[in-house]
């Protein structure tokens, strides 16, 4: 019979799932969308939705990721803050972990924005990253990552 996770072992997971979020934040903000794909496992999925629940898009795999990211942001300045991690270890190489989340997208004034409905200038959202990750040759991945809202504030 196996022997239950240690404390020093889930203390370890938890700290390199902070680590993995915390780069997926920075890459995201220095606007590094091919190495922040590259913290997904390659069927890894991204799924962000509206305030109301419903799914704003779906990515799978991390080409899908790293380019429908890339489209999204433009020429955007981003700007992530993660907080309060919620960890739960399912097993020596993986867990879920639901993070409290807040960011900022500001589009230059000169930027042409797409003629869209979901179009806009600046957006302002708070919520939460729901993360299945998993450890693969000693490093974690993201799994799949769910995005959902409480709020988002827009300007035109």
């Amino acid at each position: 019979m196996k022997s239950p996770i240690s404390e020093i072992e889930k203390l370890s997971i938890i700290n390199d799932v902070r680590d993995v979020m915390a780069r997926y934040a920075r890459l995201a903000d220095e606007k590094n969308f091919a190495d922040l794909a590259s913290l997904f496992t390659p069927t890894g999925t991204f799924t962000p939705h509206k305030v109301n629940g419903e799914v704003w898009t779906h990515m799978e795999g991390r080409e899908t990721i790293a380019k429908n990211i890339t489209a999204s942001v433009g020429q955007a300045i981003a700007i992530h803050h993660l907080f309060s991690y919620e960890t739960t270890i399912l097993s020596p190489t993986s867990a879920h972990s639901v993070i409290a989340m807040e960011d900022r997208v500001i589009h230059p004034d000169d930027e042409v924005l797409p003629s869209s409905e979901t179009a806009f200038r600046t957006m302002h959202g708070f919520g939460h990253y729901h993360a299945d990750l998993v450890k693969v040759d000693g490093t974690w991945y993201i799994s799949k990552l769910v995005q959902t809202r409480l709020k988002m504030d827009f300007t035109n």
